[in-house]
């Protein structure tokens, strides 16, 4: 039962928003009444909180998925974006720009757990990348993995990418692109282009 409502509100949390979801909001998606998710779930700060874990560890563990397949460095980095805009939606309801506002500390803790697993995620994508052949050997790994998080977290500013103009996903690829061709080698960029052709839709 609990995970049934996890799972719920964490649809509902990335489809409106945190501030905006109601506890009712939820109970109602469920069929069920507000006292049956109190029993699991103290109030909704605590709800919120254990939905972003639950989304964490549900997005953590399909990354490590695409890891574990040890596809190449460049078709790896794809795979995981084209994974995260399917968990994480378009994000039009802007839920880390709320959960930021209205729940600072919950963010402030998934901020630094996100930056972990990004940080070695991409950390390890570079290095393979690099002894492939694939990314340049003059590229500073430390450098270019917090970069590559810090401007991943930027693309989620609202104020700097209005929905109106840029949907996440046209973000997320044109910034991809714009990571890998700033590193790759001629080899690199040959994957780049061969993958964008086969997968541009």
């Amino acid at each position: 039962m609990k995970k049934d409502i996890l799972k719920t509100a964490v649809e509902l949390f990335l489809t409106y928003g945190f501030k905006s979801v109601t506890m009712d909001d939820i109970a109602n998606a469920l069929g069920m009444s507000k006292k049956t998710i109190y029993q699991y779930f103290e109030n909704k700060t605590v709800l919120v909180e254990e939905s972003v874990m639950y989304l964490f560890q549900t997005i953590s563990s399909g990354i490590e998925d695409i890891r574990d397949l040890e596809n190449n460095p460049i078709e790896e980095i794809f795979e995981i974006i084209r994974f995260l805009m399917k968990n994480l939606k378009d994000e039009k309801s802007s839920p880390q720009y709320q959960l930021e506002k209205y729940y600072p500390k919950i963010f402030k803790d998934i901020k630094e757990r996100q930056f972990c697993v990004m940080e070695d995620c991409v950390t390890c994508n570079l290095e393979r990348g690099v002894k492939m052949g694939l990314y340049r050997k003059d590229i500073n790994v430390d450098f270019v993995s917090k970069i590559y998080f810090t401007c991943m977290m930027a693309l989620k500013d609202k104020e700097l990418f209005p929905l109106d103009n840029f949907s996440m996903q046209t973000l997320m690829n044109n910034y991809l692109e714009y990571h890998l061709r700033g590193i790759c080698t001629s080899n690199g960029i040959e994957l780049i282009d061969n993958y964008l052709k086969i997968n541009q839709n």
